[in-house]
């Protein structure tokens, strides 16, 4: 599966011209149902292309702007690996498509910017976190969502403990033998020229140090939540060394060899969704607080004109959200398959422009929203 980083979704907020096209469609990973991912897809770029063709494009002018949906499209090994749902963005000069652990409504959007609201939940910074894989004979560090998790690729940190040691003093070769596979563990055994188990104590810390120090330049201050994955009795070494202020006292207990990455992104996100689901209780909290104050609205007009002057700290967005109002017209419902090219989706360009402007936002389900509608905001003035 794909995932979405946050210079890629400023892509495509900020890509505008007269027919940006997005599409959504909900995937089956397996079974029969699956053949039927890429029939479905095919009618809707037949749904695309008579939108386009009403929209006095003529005939060569959509072939040729649906031309690389339409490969996609015949693309067999691509519908092979599917996820919970496709996002596809094409215009003229941009050509995204995006297996997703997140399922859509089917949807068709044509306008002057891209439709990305529904891909809010996997964007929540809030919903961000790291896990440290670690043993004296591997390094490993996830970056993970509720929804996904991928590795990140570490250069110029030694890989173990033996190669941090040889980095120092070349004469001392230690090995080290850590916890059985499945998660059992047992005292580490020491071998080497004459080594003692303080030589050996030594030389994991030297190895945690320069994984801390490698650690410290790639956040650069980065707050997401640092889970550490190993067996229990490194994990007071790495905890003495360690400079990260968010490293959780909780941790996955085991041998994280003997773990793939599905498995510590499921133990992770047992450890971290008390916390999210905490600041998700203290977004509400300030929004019930700031009631009264003059800081806080449910109109979505006026939210959509604070946003785009960057007076929007805090927005939450009702996720099963339609698309329809326009600052143009009256809010009322539109086609779900069309939104005209000189229309704008209300709660769509409030979440833009307040992630552009560095406010947060909280795609929550409609039960759990502040007020009755498809926004709520806390202004910052």
């Amino acid at each position: 599966m794909d995932s979405i980083s946050r210079e890629e979704l400023k892509i495509l907020i900020d890509h505008e011209t007269d027919r940006c096209i997005s599409i959504f469609l909900p995937t089956y990973r397996a079974g029969t149902e699956m053949q039927q991912n890429q029939i479905r897809f095919r009618n809707l770029l037949r749904t695309t292309e008579d939108k386009l063709q009403a929209g006095n494009l003529r005939p060569q002018e959509v072939k040729t702007l649906l031309e690389p949906a339409q490969a996609l499209a015949s693309n067999i090994p691509f519908w092979r690996r599917q996820g919970d749902g496709l996002a596809v963005f094409l215009s003229s000069g941009l050509f995204r498509s995006y297996c997703l652990p997140l399922l859509f409504e089917e949807l068709i959007l044509i306008g002057n910017r891209f439709h990305i609201k529904p891909l809010l939940p996997l964007l929540q910074g809030e919903e961000l976190f790291y896990v440290l894989a670690l043993s004296q004979n591997s390094v490993r560090l996830f970056e993970g969502t509720k929804f996904s998790v991928k590795e990140i690729e570490l250069t110029g940190l030694p890989r173990n403990v033996s190669a941090a040691a040889a980095n120092d003093e070349p004469e001392k070769q230690v090995r080290f033998h850590t916890g059985a596979a499945g998660g059992g563990e047992r005292g580490a055994l020491i071998s080497g020229h004459g080594s003692e188990v303080e030589d050996g104590k030594e030389n994991i810390m030297k190895f945690f140090r320069q994984i801390d120090k490698g650690l410290h330049n790639f956040r650069k201050g980065e707050r997401a939540p640092l889970i550490l994955a190993c067996v229990d009795y490194l994990y007071p070494l790495y905890k003495e060394i360690n400079t990260c202020p968010a490293l959780l006292e909780k941790r996955i207990s085991g041998n994280p060899e003997a773990m793939s990455p599905d498995n510590l992104h499921r133990q992770a996100w047992q450890i971290v969704a008390p916390l999210f689901e905490k600041t998700v209780d203290d977004a509400l909290s300030l929004y019930r607080q700031s009631s009264g104050t003059g800081l806080t609205s449910r109109d979505v007009k006026e939210i959509v004109t604070a946003a785009r002057h960057g007076r929007v700290g805090l927005l939450f967005v009702a996720r099963e959200h339609r698309p329809g109002g326009t600052m143009s017209g009256p809010g009322g419902e539109a086609p779900p398959q069309n939104v005209a090219a000189d229309s704008e989706d209300l709660p769509d360009a409030a979440a833009v422009h307040t992630f552009l402007n560095g406010g947060s936002v909280l795609a929550l389900p409609r039960e759990r929203m502040p007020e009755t509608g498809a926004l709520a905001a806390v202004f910052r003035y």
